[in-house]
């Protein structure tokens, strides 16, 4: 079982792309908005799973910044369930220890949810079981342009020189600066694509796709993905042989 094995093997930081809600809709002659509502279902055993597994950072693709480009009736559903959901299930998460934060810019938000936002960021700010990323009207390259027009400033108000940007400095501008970068990334749905997500911090993240959509992604399949990462060796670069020689010592 996961929580039996070295912590060595544990993933910091899972990353997941939530996909297959309308599909497992269609596929049963429902509205896209009925997966959605099964979606939640999943996504609150995912967070209690990996909770229990040891992963100290999950950080779950809810809505993307292309998003709003899906027809007006689904938007709609996909927003009153973000308020609906942190209504109910805010204290449960506290309780666990769980921290809430969202990334993602805000401006596009309804002012009722930006205020669920911040009192459900403000209620769980100081537990550690578990940091939870609710990436909302985020996109990776928006991410890495607002961290660029920072440093920008930074240079424009004589804080820093323009030769003083390097990777850390624009790394601690992006919207999980204050979480390692993710070990293992997850997509469910079939489809084999990063969508625009966490451009920047995938870099040297282990890539896990499965056919299963999200609806039905059950704790079988999660435990299936630390399987596979517990199995892959993370070489940064370095030979096979210098991690082995490494991981000995």
């Amino acid at each position: 079982m996961s929580e039996q094995r070295s912590t060595r093997n544990i993933p910091q930081h899972v990353a997941i792309i939530m996909d297959g809600n309308g599909r497992w809709a269609q596929k049963r002659l429902m509205p896209r908005s009925y997966g959605h509502k099964k979606g939640v279902e999943a996504t609150r055993r995912a967070i209690a799973f990996f909770a229990r597994a040891g992963v100290g950072h999950l950080t779950l693709f809810a809505f993307s910044s292309e998003n709003w480009n899906r027809p007006q009736d689904e938007v709609s559903t996909l927003m009153a369930l973000f308020i609906s959901s942190l209504q109910k299930n805010t204290d449960e998460l506290h309780q666990a220890g769980i921290r809430i934060r969202f990334i993602g810019d805000r401006s596009a938000f309804s002012e009722k949810l930006v205020t669920q936002i911040e009192a459900s960021e403000l209620q769980t700010a100081d537990n550690q079981k578990l940091t939870l990323n609710i990436a909302a009207n985020y996109g990776g390259q928006w991410d890495i342009v607002q961290a660029a027009q920072k440093l920008a400033q930074q240079v424009e108000q004589q804080i820093i020189r323009a030769t003083d940007i390097d990777a850390g400095r624009l790394s601690a501008e992006l919207s999980l600066a204050d979480s390692p970068d993710p070990d293992l990334f997850i997509r469910t749905g079939g489809e084999k694509r990063i969508s625009n997500f966490l451009l920047w911090q995938l870099a040297y993240a282990e890539l896990y796709f499965c056919d299963v959509l999200w609806p039905e992604f059950s704790e079988i399949e999660m435990q299936q993905a630390l399987d596979t990462f517990a199995s892959r060796q993370r070489r940064f670069g370095k030979t096979g042989e210098q991690v082995s020689r490494r991981s000995a010592s």
